[in-house]
């Protein structure tokens, strides 16, 4: 019957698919235990790859040449790091970076998401690293002595010692405002009573707190730097995506974490500058290796700046990170950072430079100079600082440094400094084989620059340098003394009868800059003539009767109008710049002595790597363990 027949079938149905169901879990035990198999084989990284999570997966690498080559070497550095977690990964590895193009191309957020957990691992598996990493103890057997000297630079002179005291009280005022009104903001409005961010640091804060902490320590002020010192390991976030300057976060977060530990070896500094020097790298992502001069710290994109020439990268940009990237280098037992900057040295060796000098504007793309414009002011000053300084700091080992520094300063004399018809010398900036008798307040601390230099130039040429140093800080304080407030311009000029003196209304400001008083600190050591202190004075007497203000102090507006107008903006470099000059100018030489340290561009003591001292301990070190 019809009823029976739809029974039979539905009934044979049923059986065809259970059959189906048992065929179909035989096939997917046997698939699950097949590739159980293959993960447990000795080398299967490559197969576990393909069902690795997102969070495991490596960063995306855009536009390589050869697809098949790009993938295996993908595979290949898949396979290293599932071997490997017990590893650190490659700095330059985790922080691999796609470039923004100054032509607005899209650029590629590449953070590497598996940062977190294998960083983790390597700190839980620290006793495997290697010996030779950094010891903070036979770090300073190595100094020659010690850093805050016999009685922390305390001057015997009363009067000297009277002045120092002022310039601490200064700092105490300048600090104490700054915490009550703007803690944890970049920098203090002293007038309004609040805090300012801006945009130059992307998300990072505390930019006062951080370039605070090494002059609060050598000043003795060591109840504020403990304020400090906690507020960097309980708050000092890196995990940021703003926009932020290389150079402004190297010299003032990198200089200033890096002087911090080597001043007091807290590990918490260490920690954090290692942390935030890996999120630089993701810049030096170009064609040429020459940095762009902007970073989101949290994607790693880089870009130029808008306003730069063509897209270009700026010489006291990628020219003053030598200084820090090798410290990093020192402190992480890293090369990476090392050679960084030792591929922009070789890139400025290679390429052609107008008459010896080094223009301000470099493409990063083609390598090529975009501009024909020298300053040893702003955009081009303290590239011509870190050379002389990595010579020094290498404990006058690095000849390569020593041969740019005296080579460019060859060029300079030729082509920049000038005499006015006053008998002022002064250093005049070039366009393109042209002239512009201007010198920026900026050039000033060229002053210092050229007499740390002096002893190690050619016999014949280092009481010329001494001389020259003398006659540009001597200039550079005559454009104080011209002027009503007695601080200097922004900039002065030697054109059309002026002599030290801006003739532009856009130049008659003044933001608390330290480069004038660098130079007298520098000539003091190096001379001990006792007008550098006697100007020093000068100085301290107008920043207390122009730039002081109930809340703080303030840059001002026009430098030659009697009635003050301020600006409000307590400068982040004044703490750790003028005041930390004019301390060190009223101390003994015995404070931060110059044959342990060097400044960095924000005034940041770094140490002179004594290598052979430190290699010397090391190999007794390792004997004795034998």
């Amino acid at each position: 019957s019809p009823s029976l027949h739809l029974s039979l079938s539905a009934s044979g149905m049923g059986l065809r698919l259970s059959q189906k169901f048992v065929f179909l879990l035989f096939l997917s035990g046997l698939v699950t235990l097949c590739l159980g198999a293959l993960f447990f084989l000795p080398d299967s990284a490559r197969l576990k790859r393909i069902f690795l999570s997102k969070t495991e997966a490596q960063p995306v690498t855009v536009g390589s040449e050869n697809d098949a080559r790009e993938q295996a070497r993908k595979a290949d550095a898949a396979a290293a790091r599932v071997r490997a977690l017990s590893r650190k990964p490659s700095v330059t590895h985790e922080a691999r970076a796609v470039d923004r193009p100054p032509q607005g191309i899209k650029a590629q957020d590449e953070r590497s998401s598996g940062r977190t957990r294998t960083e983790t691992t390597a700190a839980q598996n620290d006793a495997r690293q290697p010996r030779d990493t950094f010891e903070y103890d036979r770090f300073k057997k190595c100094l020659l002595g010690s850093p805050l000297g016999s009685d922390r630079g305390k001057p015997g002179d009363p009067q000297t010692l009277q002045r120092r005291d002022k310039v601490k009280e200064m700092m105490k005022f300048a600090w104490d405002n700054y915490k009550h009104y703007a803690w944890g903001k970049n920098e203090l409005r002293p007038l309004t009573r609040n805090g300012h961010i801006g945009t130059m640091f992307g998300g990072l804060r505390g930019a006062s707190i951080i370039d605070s902490l090494d002059t609060l320590y050598i000043m003795d002020l060591l109840e504020e730097y403990e304020e400090a010192k906690d507020w960097v390991e309980n708050n000092l976030d890196l995990n940021s995506n703003g926009e932020s300057s290389l150079f402004e976060v190297n010299i003032r977060y990198v200089g200033g974490l890096l002087s911090a530990y080597y001043l007091t070896g807290n590990e918490v500094f260490k920690k954090k500058v290692l942390e935030l020097g890996e999120k630089l790298l993701p810049a030096f992502n170009t064609p040429t290796g020459i940095p762009r001069g902007v970073i989101n710290l949290g994607s790693g994109t880089s870009w130029s700046w808008g306003w730069a020439s063509a897209g270009s990268s700026i010489l006291a940009e990628f020219g003053t990170l030598h200084l820090e990237f090798v410290h990093l280098s020192e402190l992480s037992n890293n090369p990476v950072f090392r050679e960084k900057v030792m591929n922009i040295r070789k890139l400025l060796n290679k390429i052609e430079k107008p008459h010896g000098l080094y223009p301000n504007f470099l493409s990063p793309v083609t390598g090529n100079w975009v501009q024909h414009h020298v300053s040893l002011g702003g955009l081009g000053d303290s590239f011509y600082e870190y050379l002389i300084k990595s010579y020094l700091m290498s404990d006058k080992t690095d000849e390569e440094a020593k041969k740019m520094y005296y080579s460019a300063l060859e060029a300079i004399e030729a082509n920049l400094v000038q005499q006015s018809p006053g008998g002022l010398t002064y250093l005049a900036e070039w366009r393109g084989g042209i002239l512009d008798h201007k010198m920026g307040h900026l050039a000033c601390f060229a002053g210092g620059m050229l007499g740390i230099g002096a002893e190690d130039g050619a016999p014949e040429k280092k009481q010329r340098y001494l001389d020259l140093a003398g006659e540009i800080t001597h200039t550079c304080h005559e454009s104080y003394t011209r002027s009503a407030t007695k601080l200097g311009p922004e900039a002065f000029r030697f054109d059309a009868g002026a002599e030290a003196t801006a003739t532009r209304l856009s130049e008659r400001y003044y933001i608390l800059r330290p480069e004038v008083i660098e130079s007298y600190m520098y000539m003091w050591r190096l001379t001990h003539d006792p007008k550098y202190r006697e100007w020093g004075w000068e100085a301290v007497e107008a920043l207390e009767k122009h730039c002081r203000v109930e809340g703080g102090y303030s840059g001002i507006r026009d430098v030659y109008a009697s009635a003050v107008s301020h600006d409000n903006m307590q400068q982040s470099f004044f703490l750790s710049e003028t005041l930390k000059y004019l301390y060190l100018l009223f101390s003994d030489d015995d404070l931060l002595p110059l044959q342990d340290w060097v400044f960095n561009t924000e005034a940041h003591p770094l140490p002179i790597i004594h290598r052979n001292c430190l290699q010397r301990l090391m190999h007794s070190t390792q004997s004795n363990e034998k």
